[in-house]
């Protein structure tokens, strides 16, 4: 492999590491994630006769079609963003067979992802360490608490509140 960074589909492999494709088999749909806004009275009012009028059957269902359509309208942005910064856009599932296969090519995974990354019930922390360089998540992570504690060092820019808990 020649020295130096080069580009890979899923990323950009350094110093014998490389971004290595998740696993094919598809992980359980994951929970949602939660967040937590402020509205005034102001907007809240509305949202609410929409609800009475039974445009919407609860209060989150019209904030949540107002991010579709602003992420819709700013889709372009996104997709140009995360291939420039060579992020796997979507939900990566990483299995302990994914972990093992990459440490028996003497490689590290460069984990990039815009979405959701999972790391299997089955990978143990040490498989982990042995396996991935470094961890990057815009969105969250799934793995169990041990794996991510283990991962701490290894996690660019996953901040704690958005590393999902997974038993």
């Amino acid at each position: 492999m020649p020295e130096g960074n080069y580009h890979h589909p899923l990323g950009v492999a350094r110093h014998g590491a490389i971004s290595a494709p998740p696993s094919t088999r598809v992980a359980p749909r994951p929970a949602d994630e939660k967040i937590t806004i402020n509205l005034g009275p102001v907007d809240l009012g509305p949202i609410d006769l929409l609800v009475q009028e039974g445009f919407y059957t609860n209060r989150t269902d019209p904030i949540r079609t107002a991010i579709r359509n602003q992420l819709g309208v700013h889709a372009d942005v996104v997709r140009q963003s995360a291939a420039r910064q060579t992020l796997v856009l979507g939900i990566p599932h990483f299995t302990a067979d994914d972990l093992k296969a990459a440490k028996a090519a003497h490689r590290k995974l460069v984990i990039r992802v815009l979405g959701l990354a999972s790391i299997a019930p089955d990978v143990t922390p040490e498989l982990a360490l042995s396996a991935i360089e470094s961890v990057t998540v815009l969105g969250a992570l799934h793995a169990r608490p041990a794996v991510k504690a283990a991962l701490a060092g290894a996690c660019v820019d996953v901040p704690a509140s958005k590393a999902s808990r997974n038993p």
